[in-house]
């Protein structure tokens, strides 16, 4: 394994507090070559985050500081760490202006970025569907089936790939299986074959790159990566690129999941993914 491309840090106010030093020492120490750090980045300002404590995103106030830090990590470790400073970016249905909007203020000090989905538009309302077993049964109460709920994630999933979000939108899609996340308490027939193709054949067509994430192998109701086993197959076979994500939010969930990852699975560094800039 090479690089960790989905790390958070301890401006995630979901995480722990690990220091970045905790996580590049850790990293050295696994003998990975480099890592992202991929902070959730702050919602957009007229979303009311759902969550109970508001804590999906990052404050906007840290910003500054979190890439002043990480700069600082890729002076002190360039001699032992390739250190990536990155966001993961929430698209959220009906907030694609204020999300281009912060693209564009913050893009150019991204050299990395995920494009991820946590939040379903349900009535006109939003849940974050992978917060809670309580909150994702809610979802199937107002949907009416798991199967909807399910639909509904790869759907919002599609739409974040079709979407135009600027120049610095991020060409990496995160965990587009996370509606599995509590598949063990609420099991479905169908695998959604249909679904995850047509994410697929739209990640191969836009030349985007796939997020190969362990964090769903150490979630006890879950099991298996996000993508799974099947699905990965299916990039292979379309040459999508992988980049693996430990998705850690603490310096131990380094590597998380990766030894049930599909064994036959290469990966790449995020380097080809981005906008030809000069990497440091």
């Amino acid at each position: 394994m090479i690089h960790d491309g989905h790390i958070h840090s301890p401006y995630c106010p979901h995480g722990t507090k690990d220091s970045f030093e905790k996580y590049c020492e850790l990293a050295i120490q696994k003998k990975i070559k480099g890592i992202t750090f991929t902070e959730h980045a702050p919602l957009p300002p007229s979303f009311q985050d759902p969550t109970p404590l508001k804590d999906s995103g990052m404050n906007p106030d840290d910003l500054q500081d979190y890439f002043k830090e990480i700069q600082a990590l890729k002076r002190h470790y360039n001699k032992h760490l390739t250190i990536y400073a990155g966001l993961e970016i929430d698209y959220i249905e009906g907030y694609e202006k204020e999300t281009s909007d912060f693209l564009n203020e913050i893009g150019p000090l991204l050299d990395d970025s995920i494009l991820s989905v946590h939040f379903l538009k349900i009535n006109e309302k939003y849940l974050c569907i992978d917060y809670s077993p309580d909150v994702f049964s809610d979802a199937i109460k107002q949907l009416g089936s798991t199967e909807s709920v399910h639909k509904l994630y790869y759907q919002t999933v599609t739409k974040s790939i079709e979407m135009d979000l600027g120049p610095f939108k991020p060409k990496r899609i995160g965990h587009i299986t996370l509606a599995r996340k509590f598949i063990q308490k609420f099991p479905v027939a169908s695998d959604f074959s249909e679904e995850t193709n047509l994410i697929l054949h739209q990640i191969k067509k836009k030349g985007y790159a796939l997020d190969y994430n362990g964090a769903g192998c150490t979630k006890p109701l879950c099991k298996e990566p996000y993508p799974n086993e099947l699905i990965i197959k299916k990039a292979i076979d379309l040459a999508i690129p992988l980049v693996y994500g430990s998705d850690a939010h603490q310096a131990n969930g380094l590597m998380s999941g990766v030894n049930q990852l599909y064994p036959k699975a290469s990966f790449t560094r995020p380097l080809s993914l981005l906008r030809n800039r000069p990497w440091q």
